[in-house]
């Protein structure tokens, strides 16, 4: 079946009021098949600039390229010919109907101050992720809402919550990538993940950057990798290498910019003292991650400690999937301090605040609330909820706005019907 994208919403919303829309993620997680879909529906003209007499014609004559394009058209992999933004604003300052220009990008052009800059005012962004459980399984989420309202009543009945054991390794290890998804067996979906990073880092980062040690690349991915859901230090990822920190710190955040590693940030408060301000890292998908390290679905689940680690940075995207579609805008951060006291995610919803913890396994204890108990204190009443991941069968309460909850919440059972369908 062809996967439903909740983000298609918010496309069609901006397109009823603003003239350019950028769909940008990670290349193959399902731009090009949303943009498509939407675009089939509202009669828009598609050029891919993966095409490369498409992709000469733009960069020969940008101005002229633009000029004689359809009023409503589809770009796709607008980061290979910067040249055009520039152009795609004249014409918009022109001609400012609504919904003229879909985008799709696989790198941030946010990153990019003269390209964000060009189309200041004019331009919606949509950060696109790979699927997301929910979107795989068909089923709306539900959880953010209740995080908020600290009552997981309703969902405790409607949902089946039950201990995933091995099948959460099963879970970790495919990702949420549609073509990787499509793949028959483990192995074809770790063969894909491998032709991706080699793919991508010949093309995406080449066309945004001249990169002298090209061989780098994937083996800083792959140390990254190892240290996803752990605190960002650049210079222990620069010590296996013969190049200097810099140019790592710039390598990293190429990566960063083709949405392959991100930063989460640390939450900070003048009530509480001793906290560590270095950001956390997080591999974009699991899946790719697991085919860096090597490590199949069986090997995750004999390795506890990596399978607590990339469990963390699975919970992670799957809530950052998920805000990407609530109702009110949320920022996430992470805290730790000097004493070693942490909560794993903090997400912030205007000045209501609530925390997040992960771990693996199938029993929870008073003692796992240590950092959340420390988090309600400092922040008393703008403290909405904390919860508890971990991997049993029932929603418990530990105290007031204190909650463990199954990570299963977080994994809905696909119909038995459902068939993977690649997307680009």
């Amino acid at each position: 079946m062809q996967y439903s994208r909740y983000s298609e919403t918010a496309v069609r919303e901006a397109l009823l009021d603003t003239p350019v829309i950028l769909i940008h993620g990670s290349r193959q997680c399902g731009k090009t098949t949303l943009a498509q879909a939407i675009g089939k529906a509202e009669g828009y003209y598609y050029i891919s600039f993966d095409d490369d007499n498409q992709l000469q014609a733009a960069k020969a004559d940008p101005i002229g390229f633009i000029r004689n394009l359809p009023e409503y058209v589809i770009l796709d992999e607008i980061q290979r010919v910067p040249e055009l933004f520039t152009s795609i604003k004249a014409s918009v300052d022109q001609n400012r109907k609504p919904g003229r220009f879909i985008l799709t990008g696989s790198a941030n052009v946010l990153l990019l101050p003269k390209l964000a800059d060009s189309l200041a005012g004019r331009m919606d962004i949509i950060h696109l992720r790979p699927l997301a459980q929910c979107e795989i399984a068909g089923q709306k989420p539900t959880f953010l809402e209740e995080l908020f309202q600290a009552d997981f009543s309703a969902g405790a009945k409607t949902r089946k919550l039950s201990s995933l054991g091995e099948s959460l390794a099963n879970i970790i290890s495919r990702g949420g990538y549609p073509s990787a998804l499509a793949r028959g067996s483990e192995k074809r979906r770790i063969a894909w993940y491998q032709d991706y990073i080699t793919t991508l880092i010949q093309r995406d980062v080449q066309d945004i950057a001249n990169i002298h040690n090209l061989d780098v690349l994937p083996r800083l991915l792959s140390l990254a990798a190892s240290q996803t859901a752990r605190l960002f230090n650049s210079a222990d990822l620069a010590s296996p290498f013969a190049i200097s920190r810099p140019t790592i710190a710039n390598y990293l955040a190429l990566l960063e910019q083709v949405f392959l590693i991100e930063q989460l940030q640390p939450w900070h408060s003048n009530r509480l003292s001793r906290l560590i301000k270095t950001p956390k890292m997080h591999l974009a998908d699991t899946g790719l991650a697991c085919a860096l390290l090597g490590v199949t679905s069986k090997s995750l689940w004999q390795d506890k400690s990596l399978l607590g680690q990339l469990l963390e940075t699975f919970v992670y995207q799957e809530l950052r999937k998920q805000a990407d579609w609530h109702d009110e805008n949320l920022t996430f951060y992470h805290f730790r301090n000097k004493d070693q006291v942490e909560v794993d995610i903090i997400i912030e919803q205007g000045r209501q605040l609530a925390g997040i913890e992960i771990k693996a396994a199938a029993s929870v204890t008073a003692s796992d609330f240590k950092g959340l108990h420390k988090l309600k204190d400092a922040c008393g009443e703008q403290f909405s909820a904390g919860v508890v991941f971990y991997d049993g069968d029932s929603i418990l309460s530990f105290g007031e706005r204190l909650f463990a909850v199954p990570i299963s919440t977080l994994t809905p059972q696909a119909p038995a019907t459902a068939q993977n369908q690649p997307h680009r």
